[in-house]
């Protein structure tokens, strides 16, 4: 499909999915993601913020606000489970995802994540910063929100992929620093913030970065897609970091053939090419400057559009594991598609480019 078909195309799939309530549902026809994930919403609302559908993005951020504060007794709840060394369990924690309506799922999920609420204080103060007026409810889940990151930022907690609950991860700390960096100018008491940006980059650092790369988590020696965040868009490093290229360089080696796969030994649908991150990764490039291998990248991704111009989570081609492809499909049937995370890639991305 090209360029502006795909990405009108796109827009129209954002808007259509959206729930009165504001949300959008993480995928729309496959049960398992008929949720609303911050972190999938918050990219999707700076998607449609972008393309100027200004109220669109806002009844996101009203419905997740409202989300938030509803849910909001949750955090001291958090803040007194890690004081005292107890889990942080599903009662104890802001979930993840939640329903159109704003409840909290009823299946079993992996619900302690940090990084969807670092990304929610990304998009917003994005949307504010972009003309969004500044409301009550906004303030209220804010405060909420940086009390929460403030104060668990250094625990481990399940990562972007909803694996590895026991360790902490980069991506999760860069979306975090994004989160309360960008929302600093609508805070009133900035200090807990201040402490938090200025400790954060180099305990991160200290942790993460080994034989002179970042890698996905403490412990071993493999990179991540997700480490794309650290430069694009939350700004842990500099794109021009020596540390943060040779991580990318890593990506665009170990995990890139066509298409981006989330990291080398994932066995998710088979561990598949993913579209979103494949944007991602045009999107660092054309920030670098680099038009032809943005551009390569971007067409691999209209090239995997199907008939009605939907784009899927991921792809499967170049798997890792065919076995573990079958064993996704016959417990939860076809790879989700369309995926609203990967068509707000794609806006995210072509809205840096020339179209």
């Amino acid at each position: 499909m090209k360029t502006i078909q795909l990405y009108n195309r796109s827009i129209d799939v954002l808007k259509a999915y959206q729930a009165p309530t504001g949300a959008f549902p993480a995928a729309p026809d496959y049960a398992p993601y008929n949720y609303v994930w911050l972190r999938d919403g918050t990219f999707i609302a700076r998607a449609l913020d972008l393309v100027g559908e200004r109220e669109g993005a806002a009844a996101f951020y009203r419905f997740a606000s409202r989300t938030i504060v509803a849910h909001g007794f949750k955090v001291e709840r958090a803040l007194a489970a890690a004081a005292c060394g107890r889990p942080i369990d599903d009662g104890s924690c802001l979930h993840t995802r939640y329903t159109l309506s704003g409840e909290e799922g009823r299946e079993p999920w992996g619900n302690f994540q940090l990084d969807g609420y670092g990304t929610f204080l990304w998009g917003l103060a994005a949307h504010l910063q972009a003309g969004g007026p500044w409301k009550d409810i906004y303030r209220r889940a804010v405060d909420l929100v940086v009390r929460y990151l403030t104060g668990l930022w250094q625990h481990p907690c399940l990562d972007c992929w909803e694996e590895y609950g026991d360790y902490r991860h980069p991506s999760t700390l860069a979306a975090i620093y994004g989160g309360l960096k960008a929302i600093l100018p609508w805070l009133g008491d900035q200090q807990g913030v201040v402490t938090v940006l200025e400790q954060l980059p180099d305990r991160a650092r200290d942790e993460f970065v080994w034989d002179g790369h970042w890698v996905k988590f403490a412990g071993q020696d493999a990179v991540d897609a997700n480490l794309l965040w650290l430069g694009v868009p939350f700004g842990l490093c500099s794109l021009d970091d020596p540390v943060f290229t040779a991580t990318v360089a890593r990506i665009a080696t170990e995990l890139c053939s066509g298409g981006v796969k989330r990291y080398a030994a994932d066995t998710y649908y088979g561990g598949g090419q993913w579209l979103l991150l494949t944007a991602w990764l045009a999107w660092y490039y054309r920030l670098k400057g680099k038009e032809a291998p943005a551009r390569e990248l971007l067409a691999w991704v209209e090239d995997r559009a199907d008939n009605n111009g939907f784009l899927p989570e991921q792809v499967p081609e170049n798997l890792t594991s065919e076995a573990h492809y079958h064993y996704w499909l016959e417990r939860w049937g076809p790879i989700a598609n369309p995926l609203l995370w990967s068509h707000a890639m794609y806006i995210i991305t072509v809205r840096s480019m020339e179209i």
